[in-house]
């Protein structure tokens, strides 16, 4: 590594608070949906697999954090436990992949906020957090813990209400047909999106405290909050709304929301927000996996610098802006998700295969081969859209792995 290190400045409850800010975004708002839709009244049971899988995935990465507390997250660990290739590819995977979340959240934002004027909203909200972050990460993980409060404190309270109406009925948690095994995974994969926050807690390795005692707790710790909350909400949408009104639900929160008497204008702007705290964090992780993946030459070596007062990646932060503003000023909201959701479950996959090198005893490697399969049979359930343009923008990560071997002096990666 050259240049500065980065500023070792976060405990565990801010990096608690940035990980719950990403899972606890736009996800939960519009997942339930077409994950009904897949699922059919089976939706909980994807909730259950894709909990399960992000389980896997934080054993895993927690492992890892632990033994590498370095910026860039699977990335980091693929190239120390798998090789300098598969480390390229899941840094690769991640940053293209959360390049398109940080879009997607963006044009949820604007979707909630001026939905006829989406886009230019988005583009907004990505300079303005863009700034924020090269501010300073203490300024970026105390705005994170301020909003993932009050978007928990929202779903708490809608959840609460709507169980305690008239208009929820228990007994459709089960009505309606249940789809096969494949109409679960894909729901699972759906979910996942909303599982998906907790890495960026790996990613910011180099800068908390304690790393090796700190990243795990706070893995764990955002993980089974998230859960907690989205088993919840769940429940509540599937019992005011039943499974046939969910999956033709475009805001099922929403419209639990006004089926029960609650204020939607409340849940309206807390989506919003929510989605502004997700991107925050979002960019803070791919900005940090830009910075690794600098650093050892696999992307342009200027992104690596890193400000001497701030000790923060400046360049890496207003390089990711600017890609994330162009993708959210012309692409499609469920195009983003559905690429998104590929790539991101390929970079897990890397990180479990990393786990398992770390031990040989079967005991140890029974949780990263779950998360691996998993991993891999959830990500080829997708839309086949999504999963044809995941694969085609890995082979060209791959192809460019080649390249810069291929030019490297000594004809190895650098």
């Amino acid at each position: 590594m050259t240049g500065p290190a980065l500023r070792r400045t976060l405990g565990v409850g801010d990096a608690v608070a940035v990980g719950l800010s990403a899972m606890v975004g736009a996800g939960v708002f519009v997942a339930f949906g077409p994950a009904a839709a897949a699922a059919g009244s089976a939706v909980l049971v994807g909730l259950v697999v894709a909990a399960a899988l992000a389980y896997c995935n934080a054993s895993s990465s927690a492992r890892l954090a632990a033994l590498y507390p370095q910026s860039g997250g699977t990335y980091v660990y693929g190239r120390m436990c798998l090789g300098p290739f598969w480390g390229h590819l899941a840094g690769w995977s991640f940053v293209v992949g959360k390049s398109a979340s940080c879009a997607a959240m963006a044009l949820t934002v604007g979707h909630y906020a001026w939905p006829e004027h989406a886009h230019a909203v988005a583009v907004g909200a990505v300079v303005a957090l863009t700034a924020l972050g090269v501010a300073g990460v203490e300024r970026s993980a105390r705005i994170a813990r301020l909003v993932v409060a009050g978007v928990l404190a929202v779903l708490v309270a809608v959840v609460a209400f709507v169980l305690a109406s008239g208009g929820a009925d228990p007994s459709r948690v089960v009505d309606g047909a249940a789809a096969g095994p494949f109409g679960v995974l894909q729901a699972a994969g759906l979910l996942f999106f909303a599982f998906a926050g907790y890495a960026r807690i790996a990613t910011l390795g180099e800068e908390v405290r304690d790393p090796a005692r700190t990243l795990p707790r706070a893995i764990f710790g955002a993980l089974g909050i998230a859960l907690a909350v989205y088993a919840l909400v769940g429940l509540a949408l599937v019992a005011v709304l039943g499974v046939d009104g969910l999956a033709r639900s475009p805001a099922p929160i929403a419209d639990a929301a006004r089926a029960a008497g609650f204020p939607v204008a409340v849940v309206t702007i807390t989506a919003a927000v929510a989605a502004l705290g997700s991107l925050l964090a979002l960019l803070l992780g791919v900005s940090r996996t830009t910075l690794a993946m600098a650093r050892d030459g696999h992307l342009p070596r200027a992104l690596a610098a890193v400000d001497e007062q701030r000790r923060v990646p400046v360049r890496a932060e207003l390089a990711v802006g600017a890609v994330v503003a162009v993708a959210a000023a012309t692409v499609d909201l469920r195009a983003a998700i559905g690429f998104s959701s590929f790539a991101v479950l390929l970079y897990y996959a890397v990180a479990n295969a990393s786990a398992w090198t770390l031990d040989r005893s079967v005991r140890a490697r029974i949780v990263p081969g779950l998360g691996l399969v998993g991993c891999l049979l959830v990500a080829l359930s997708l839309p086949v859209g999504s999963v044809a343009g995941g694969i085609v923008v890995v082979a060209a990560g791959a192809l460019a792995y080649c390249a810069t071997r291929a030019n490297s002096p000594s004809g190895t990666a650098p």
